[in-house]
């Protein structure tokens, strides 16, 4: 007979690897894990999986069925989802975003949840490539990303800009890129990128690389970075989202720069799914406050901002 659970526990033994790491994930004990696993291979047939110490490898058996699992639990959430869809101000969001918008974004979801009882907020702080993927197969409805993805399988919208800054320890007089590099950098995932734009745009004739910067140092938390910051151990480019909701703000202080650079955010979602109005009326509903805190009007749009990213 047909068990959708252990096609959920096959599914999770592909992503972890172990039977340990999926027992754990979905709560069972590892017996169980095995013997949900005898129950499907029996149902279908075929063996699945072949073990290779602690580690496994799916048959072509196994990537097939694994394929359809993914559909199948995919299309389930997408009809689940649907029959809610009218609502805009009860149901669940599933958002995943990194975690430059994510410390600001996400918090401000949960007041809405606070305001909207009938309104379930899941959220998810990860890697674009795996919020990418997460979307793609139909974990999160939602995804937002500081990089256009090139995915096929994605629709894409630019939603919303904030500005870059280059922060340094609250004691720092320098101004120069030469006191920059006496200071050194501080890296964080995707903190090359940012502080390569920004620099380039400000020092043009001085700049040439981030190599020229001594290497003071790296996190994957961009949370975190300005406590290394605040130590004195060197300067960051961040969002200002990430300055404004830091608890080291005041033991850091932003570099005034002449040209100023923006970090774009873009919302994507399964191609042709729809994607429920709430998610639209949150979204932008969290772009007006940013409007009001950054600029004292909402209708103050940045420059080239459009009004609302597929909202209905």
């Amino acid at each position: 007979m047909f068990n959708a659970q252990y096609f959920r526990t096959f599914i999770t033994l592909v992503e972890t690897g172990s039977f340990t790491g999926t027992a754990r994930r979905l709560s069972m004990t590892q017996p169980g894990v095995s013997q949900h696993m005898r129950k499907l291979e029996q149902y279908l047939g075929k063996p699945l999986i072949e073990r290779q110490g602690r580690r496994i490898r799916l048959t072509e058996a196994g990537r097939r069925a694994h394929d359809y699992g993914v559909r199948l639990f995919s299309e389930h959430e997408q009809f689940r989802h649907s029959l809610d869809d009218d609502s805009l101000f009860s149901g669940e969001c599933r958002i995943a975003s990194t975690a430059s918008i994510g410390v600001m974004l996400y918090p401000f979801l949960l007041g809405q949840q606070q305001l909207n009882p009938g309104l379930s907020v899941t959220y998810c702080f990860a890697f674009q490539p795996e919020i990418i993927t997460d979307v793609i197969t139909g974990r999160h409805d939602v995804g937002v990303v500081t990089e256009q993805p090139r995915d096929e399988a994605v629709d894409v919208e630019a939603w919303y800009d904030e500005p870059l800054c280059l922060v340094v320890p609250a004691d720092f007089a320098g101004g120069s890129l030469n006191d920059l590099l006496g200071l050194g950098f501080i890296n964080y995932s995707e903190g090359l990128d940012k502080a390569r734009a920004l620099l380039k745009a400000n020092f043009p004739e001085e700049f040439r690389s981030m190599s020229q910067f001594p290497s003071q140092g790296f996190t994957n938390e961009v949370g975190m970075v300005l406590d290394a910051v605040a130590r004195g151990l060197g300067f960051s480019v961040v969002s200002r989202l990430v300055l404004e909701t830091s608890p080291w703000q005041r033991q850091v202080r932003e570099l005034p720069l002449s040209q100023p650079v923006d970090e774009t955010f873009y919302l994507i979602s399964r191609r042709e799914a729809r994607v429920p109005g709430r998610y639209f009326r949150l979204l932008e509903a969290f772009r007006e406050q940013r409007r009001l805190e950054r600029f004292g009007h909402p209708d103050n749009r940045q420059p080239g901002e459009q009004e609302v990213v597929g909202g209905s």
